[in-house]
């Protein structure tokens, strides 16, 4: 039993006293979560102390006297149940008092698990210029006492085993970052090996072609524009990856965008690659957020599919307004005329977007085209129907 005393302490400093005053045994012990454990805390009769004076803490907190066991003038035992893992990694503090609180002799125990096998290892090259890595821990995941990850790689058919150097920590610890000096056209074999004081494990091995995983930075200057007056459209203009000028592979973009007072995004899947893309049936006088991606396919004739690039920096755009279409009218309402032209358009362009797929430059050219003949036309809604259907 754990009696509270007000004192909490937060990261694990193992505390060490001179042989001469007291010793904890055993010191620093590995045990596995569930285990018992029987300590003891002998003094050095120069203290002159008795040991039914002294009490028991852990993590601060004072350990209930029915624990304790006095096991001669100068040997206070305690005994511990069904022990639960290490509130920290760096170990709990089994402290041995005076009665007057003085800290006589310190132990750190480290409960956990041993590690399962790591799991999930996924990779990416970033631009064909370096390699990460990241994995599952395996099982639960957690062991409750420090446990160290090892990423080995090498190549396949030769070369010298070697090992990660830049790990990552917080959120993202299961990972690992190789900057350089990486073989392209020849496979490497990758595994994670998981060691702490009660055990070992390793991963199944990862064969992977750096060219198979290649991903590239977002698409630059991202610029969004109005597409003259039509009021349901934006055009979406970027740059394509400068790092991979050099390298023979074949682009794919995707775009997303949504609306300013909404958290849904709209995919264009189909955008090919091209660096510009027309939007439409949109919203008049509403501003739009978006973002584009990149695939690199085919990276020197790869034949797997490339790694989706992060989304870029959002660039935004408002549509123009139907209101500030027609304010240059004298009529304060819109002519039947107009409204025929409006309806008509937007009959049009759900036409284009059922038979267009996507962002095809000749279905905007043909639009745009038979948007300036509707203008400049005077012919009415039969007229126009008849003349399609010629």
């Amino acid at each position: 039993m754990v009696k509270d005393v007000g004192v909490c302490v937060c990261v694990c400093v193992c505390v060490s006293t001179h042989s001469d005053v007291a010793v904890i045994s055993p010191q620093d012990p590995v045990l596995n979560i569930g285990s018992s454990l029987t300590a003891t805390c002998t003094l050095s009769p120069d203290l002159g102390l008795h040991a039914s004076t002294l009490y028991w803490t852990l993590n601060g907190m004072i350990l209930s006297g029915s624990t304790y066991s006095v096991l001669s003038p100068h040997v206070l035992g305690v005994t511990l149940h069904h022990l639960n893992g290490s509130q920290q990694q760096s170990g709990d503090n089994l402290v041995c008092h005076g009665a007057d609180g003085h800290v006589l002799a310190g132990s750190c125990l480290y409960v956990g698990e041993p590690p399962e096998k790591p799991v999930n290892i996924t990779c990416w090259s970033r631009n064909t210029k370096d390699l990460t890595c990241k994995w599952s821990a395996g099982g639960r995941g957690e062991t409750h006492i420090r446990t160290k990850y090892t990423l080995k790689f090498k190549l396949r058919w030769y070369g010298k085993e070697k090992e990660c150097e830049n790990y990552n920590t917080g959120k993202q610890r299961y990972s690992c970052y190789i900057p350089r000096n990486l073989a392209l056209f020849t496979p490497y074999e990758i595994w994670v090996e998981a060691a702490n004081q009660l055990g070992s494990a390793s991963s199944d091995i990862t064969t992977l072609d750096i060219l198979d995983v290649v991903t590239t930075d977002p698409p630059a200057n991202v610029q969004v524009s109005r597409v003259g007056d039509l009021e349901d459209q934006l055009t979406v203009r970027w740059a394509s990856s400068r790092e991979l000028k050099d390298v023979l592979f074949q682009a794919k973009y995707q775009i997303r965008y949504r609306l300013e007072d909404s958290a849904e995004w709209k995919l264009v899947d189909d955008v090919g690659n091209q660096t510009s893309c027309r939007l439409a049936g949109l919203r008049p006088g509403t501003v739009y957020f978006v973002q584009v991606r990149c695939n690199p396919v085919g990276i020197y004739g790869s034949r797997k599919a490339g790694i989706w690039s992060d989304w870029s920096h959002p660039a935004a755009a408002s549509t123009p307004s139907s209101e500030s279409l027609q304010s240059g009218s004298c009529d304060s309402k819109p002519s039947e005329q107009n409204s025929t032209l409006r309806r008509e358009l937007k009959q049009f362009f759900g036409w284009v977007r059922k038979h267009a797929y996507g962002c095809s430059g000749m279905s905007i050219k043909l639009y745009d085209q038979w948007r300036v003949w509707l203008q400049k036309s005077h012919k009415t809604r039969n007229q126009i129907l008849q003349d399609d259907n010629s």
